[in-house]
């Protein structure tokens, strides 16, 4: 399978698919998801999911940010039901990683759309002060915040979210992460709905292009050695891979 693009996004098909999964990055590498993601969406697309994968350049305004994403998104899902899904029903899913975790909270807040669940990866809804570090000052001094505020964020998921069933993902070396106040906001509001899981890793866990070893025809130590080393390396995001399969669908065996 490869990646192609449609009405600005980055599509994978599987051959049988069983469901839609709606990808949104994080703030600084969301330009390129197919490739900064490619090895995480395309194991979920592995096991019959469609990645849609909507690129986005950060801006102050988060929720133009959000129309936009969702008009592309719409546009896409549109294009493929008239084609390769031919208007059959898929269960549609949300997945983000930092910032693509507020979009989708505010996808869920601000629209009238239809989600079977969210997968939320290492929330960040840090001011723009705390998010824009080299340029604090300014931010500071010119009074410039994100829209809708880490606050409004915050109080609109609390009286508007709309997606009931939510996965929320923490790594245990995550300084960024704000899954706990989030946990608390969607707990109260859909009690027992919402599972929490911390998995070993960091914040940049679910980033990393596939590196596939070319064996040679007679394998070398050389091939094992390279082999051990692509193991290590995807360990953590290969248990991020598992949580989220095992969450989509816990009826099929892992």
């Amino acid at each position: 399978m490869e990646w192609q693009e449609i009405s600005n996004n980055w599509v994978w098909v599987p051959p049988r698919p069983i469901g839609v999964v709606h990808f949104l990055g994080g703030a600084f590498v969301a330009a390129a998801p197919q490739v900064t993601y490619c090895r995480l969406l395309e194991s979920l697309g592995r096991q019959g999911y469609v990645i849609v994968a909507t690129p986005f350049v950060n801006t102050f305004d988060h929720q133009a940010i959000a129309d936009d994403v969702l008009n592309r998104f719409e546009s896409t899902l549109e294009r493929l039901q008239a084609t390769v899904l031919r208007r059959k029903f898929f269960p549609i899913y949300g997945v983000g990683h930092s910032m693509g975790c507020k979009l989708h909270l505010l996808l869920g807040s601000l629209f009238a759309i239809e989600r079977a669940g969210n997968i939320l990866i290492s929330f960040n809804n840090y001011s723009a002060r705390n998010s824009i570090p080299l340029a604090e000052t300014l931010v500071t001094a010119l009074d410039m915040e994100f829209t809708p505020s880490p606050a409004a964020t915050n109080r609109l998921v609390a009286q508007r979210y709309q997606v009931r069933r939510n996965l929320l993902i923490q790594f245990t070396k995550d300084e960024l992460d704000q899954t706990k106040g989030l946990q608390t906001l969607l707990n109260d509001r859909f009690p027992g709905m919402v599972v929490t899981q911390t998995l070993p890793g960091n914040h940049l866990t679910p980033l990393g292009p596939d590196v596939n070893w070319q064996a040679g025809s007679a394998f070398s130590p050389l091939d094992a050695i390279a082999q051990w080393m692509r193991k290590e390396v995807y360990r953590e995001l290969h248990e991020l891979e598992k949580a989220m399969l095992l969450w989509l669908n816990p009826c099929v065996p892992r």
